[in-house]
């Protein structure tokens, strides 16, 4: 308790020696604060002493120079009546820029063994800044190299940032005149397909028979393709027999049963075939369509069919000839 009392009291001493005549900052009066306070008062002691041992030296020092200044004025004065009085205007320039040099140089006297080693460090010192510049002017002119670089590289990025503008300005055109395009296209797929319902709704109310179809001949048209060339290998084997002696009852019996399988056969594909023929033209006879939006759908579907019906009875009779 009573180090804590004596701590507060040279805090107190201290803070008004540090202040002096203006009055003390308020500060809360806690063992923290006090501490720190009273710790800050020893380094700033220890600080004080030192400092006065510096001055102390350095008037001592003063005292010894100018003792030994005053030794040398006599010593001169003595040996060649010299005094610093008598000297010229150029002569006390002189001394005084020899003292200046001194003092510049931080020489201990104004001696020529202390000049000489001042000058060497001072042109050492000279030789490195002239180096270190030399090397500041190389690494400027590289920066200045790359900065160039940089620039022209800048200038060819924004050359080529105005090319690729200019590049995508024409294809999003590009994209928008396709986009329309794609938009007619869809537009005219529609009409079509509204078109092609309208006509294969109109076809189916004439009667006309699904049979009747592209799809359809072509499915024939491949079957008896197909048929043909199955006979093919049967008429090769056929061959194989025409000049062996005929057997005249085994030959009846296999005439017998190829008119049952021939009668069997044209059974189906004429009849069949006949009755496409008479629908097609019965649809051919009737009159066209009063359909003003879909005229001209319905001539082309009639020329069509026409062409078909051309094909068609031709297709017939070489299937008639075939089945006969």
């Amino acid at each position: 308790m009573e180090a804590q009392e004596e701590k507060e009291a040279q805090v107190a001493a201290w803070l008004k020696k540090i202040f002096g005549d203006h009055p003390i900052p308020q500060y809360e009066v806690n063992p923290r604060t006090t501490e720190i306070l009273h710790h800050l008062s020893e380094r700033n002691r220890v600080r004080d002493r030192d400092v006065c041992l510096v001055i102390e030296d350095l008037k001592q020092k003063a005292s010894e120079y100018e003792s030994e200044a005053k030794h040398l004025q006599d010593l001169l004065m003595e040996s060649v009546n010299f005094s610093p009085a008598n000297l010229s205007g150029a002569g006390s320039r002189y001394l005084n820029a020899l003292v200046d040099s001194a003092v510049a140089l931080e020489t201990k006297d104004s001696s020529l063994a202390s000049f000489i080693p001042a000058v060497n460090d001072l042109t050492s010192d000279l030789f490195r800044t002239k180096s270190k510049n030399e090397e500041i002017k190389l690494e400027l002119a590289k920066l200045e190299k790359n900065l160039t670089a940089t620039l022209v590289l800048e200038k060819c990025l924004q050359e080529d940032l105005k090319k690729a503008e200019l590049h995508l300005s024409t294809e999003r055109a590009k994209v928008d005149h396709r986009l329309q395009n794609m938009d007619f296209l869809k537009a005219k797929s529609e009409e079509f397909r509204f078109g092609i319902k309208a006509a294969e709704e109109q076809l189916s109310t004439r009667g006309m028979d699904a049979s009747l179809s592209h799809q359809s001949l072509v499915a024939l048209s491949e079957k008896l393709a197909e048929l043909k060339r199955q006979t093919i290998p049967l008429k090769k084997k056929l061959e194989s027999y025409l000049d062996l002696m005929p057997n005249p009852s085994l030959a009846q019996v296999k005439i017998e049963e190829a008119k049952r399988e021939l009668v069997s056969s044209s059974s189906f594909f004429p009849s069949y075939f006949l009755k496409i023929k008479e629908k097609t033209l019965i649809w051919l006879q009737l009159p066209p369509p009063f359909f003003p939006s879909y005229s001209k759908v319905n001539h082309g579907l009639k020329a069509v069919v026409c062409h078909y019906h051309a094909f068609f009875n031709t297709f017939l009779d070489m299937c008639m000839c075939f089945f006969a």
